[in-house]
């Protein structure tokens, strides 16, 4: 019988509202040891989307995009804090002792971030335990992180996005026992 190897950089992907998030959420609440980085949350306003919020695991929080900000950088009718990204989302992501990172999401918003890139290498390449998210399609960056040797990939999908928190609950603890 072959071992399966259980890669240490653990990524969701999924279509827009799939619930990539809501499971990324369900996992923190659980994880068996400390975690730092960042999740995203939609901003509604009347049940209308406005922006997205970046929310850090040390409680920071500010926009990633709304559709009140002014920005050369602009997805849709959203424009994108690079400021943010840089001063909340890169600092949270980067490894710190044993704990995992959360890694909500690569995403083009994020990626207009040049300190985003290189602190997402920076992480991915560390020892620490990565778990994330990572939008369908991309650019050659995102395209290259898919195709590392050490990342997993699992699709959320509406059959399996309730067990997905528990099975991916269990590669962290056995990527913890076995060191990979």
């Amino acid at each position: 019988m072959f071992a399966v190897s259980i890669k240490k950089n653990i990524f969701l992907t999924g279509a827009p509202s799939s619930g990539k998030t809501t499971v990324i959420k369900k996992i923190i609440e659980k994880l068996p040891i400390p975690a730092n980085g960042f999740y995203t949350e939609e901003e509604r306003i009347n049940d209308r989307r406005t922006g997205f919020l970046m929310k850090t695991l040390d409680g920071q929080k500010a926009y990633l995009a709304h559709q009140d900000i002014a920005s050369l950088n602009r997805i849709r009718r959203y424009g994108v804090s690079i400021e943010n990204i840089e001063d909340i989302a890169v600092p949270s992501i980067q490894p710190s002792d044993s704990h995992i990172v959360i890694l909500d999401e690569i995403g083009k918003m994020e990626c207009f971030s040049e300190r985003f890139r290189e602190a997402v290498l920076h992480a991915l390449d560390s020892d620490n335990i990565v778990v994330g998210t990572i939008t369908f399609g991309g650019d050659d960056f995102i395209m290259r992180i898919k195709s590392r040797d050490d990342i997993e990939i699992t699709a959320v999908t509406r059959a399996n996005r309730d067990k997905l928190p528990d099975m991916l609950l269990k590669k962290i603890s056995h990527v913890m026992e076995t060191g990979r």
